[in-house]
């Protein structure tokens, strides 16, 4: 059973979460739309718009301390609750590596990617699709112990790169615990240099090219129906994925192939829909 929740998410700047330099109110103590309590239920009244609470988070410092103490986690957890819950631990109020802007930023925003004269830029997604069961192909066999949440490819028109019927696919993720993962551990004892020009495009971090560590299993090619050795992958130190692949269709025996032989669960899986 695929667990949905269905959003209005209009149309957004892609600089939306880089908040303006909030201005300096007068603070007015507790009450009012500054009480948590009653900015809460605003946000609970109109679904917890993305969209809205940007647009709060830049009106002061106040608001902006608001939402990344209480909103950001809020609506992860009201987009996706087992998701939330499964990358908290047992506190859903508790902290994740990155904190839960990024994690928020994550779930919604697609962050682009291709080389420099061709680079197909970030946007908002209009659906987003997070699988942990997807996340296990993305893994070696030595680290299959880690929980890794990915997102179906989001298509982007081929502009030179691939051609033919080829497209960029970008997709994202994001690991529980990375700090303490198999993945990161491998990285390390492999000596894996840190990307010298990329950042994490959520949360600003440095970021360990996955490809360059060889840390990339063919099954995660097999997944995304991109050819082999066509994907570019980075994680960064806070477990946030992110990356690129060219997309070729596949038959329809090929779509059908599951996990070593497991039938997909979609009890995993997360769905985010919305309006552009």
């Amino acid at each position: 059973m695929i667990f949905s929740r269905r959003i209005d998410t209009p149309s957004v700047p892609m600089n939306s979460l880089r908040f303006k330099q909030p201005s300096r109110l007068p603070s007015f103590g507790d009450s009012g739309i500054e009480n948590e309590q009653v900015l809460t239920l605003v946000f609970e009244s109109i679904s917890w718009d993305i969209r809205t609470i940007c647009a709060i988070a830049s009106v002061s410092r106040r608001f902006c301390a608001i939402a990344r103490r209480v909103l950001w986690r809020l609506l992860c957890v009201h987009r996706a609750p087992g998701m939330a819950a499964a990358l908290s631990g047992a506190d859903p109020g508790g902290r994740i590596d990155g904190g839960w802007q990024a994690l928020a930023k994550l779930m919604f925003f697609c962050g682009g990617g291709g080389e420099s004269s061709t680079r197909s830029p970030g946007h908002f997604a209009s659906e987003s699709r997070f699988s942990k069961t997807s996340g296990r192909f993305f893994l070696p066999k030595n680290c299959r112990g880690d929980l890794l949440y990915v997102s179906d490819p989001c298509e982007h028109r081929a502009v030179g790169g691939g051609g033919g019927d080829e497209h960029l696919g970008v997709f994202r993720g994001v690991f529980r615990e990375f700090m303490r993962s198999k993945t990161r551990q491998c990285l390390v004892r492999r000596q894996a240099e840190l990307e010298e020009k990329v950042r994490c495009p959520y949360c600003g971090g440095r970021v360990w090219s996955m490809k360059a560590a060889r840390l990339v299993p063919k099954s995660a090619a097999r997944r995304l129906g991109s050819r082999d050795g066509g994907l570019e992958i980075c994680v960064c130190v806070n477990g946030h994925l992110h990356g690129t692949c060219w997309l070729i269709p596949l038959s329809s025996d090929e779509e059908e192939r599951s996990f070593d032989g497991e039938a997909e669960d979609d009890g995993d899986s997360y769905d985010f829909l919305g309006e552009s």
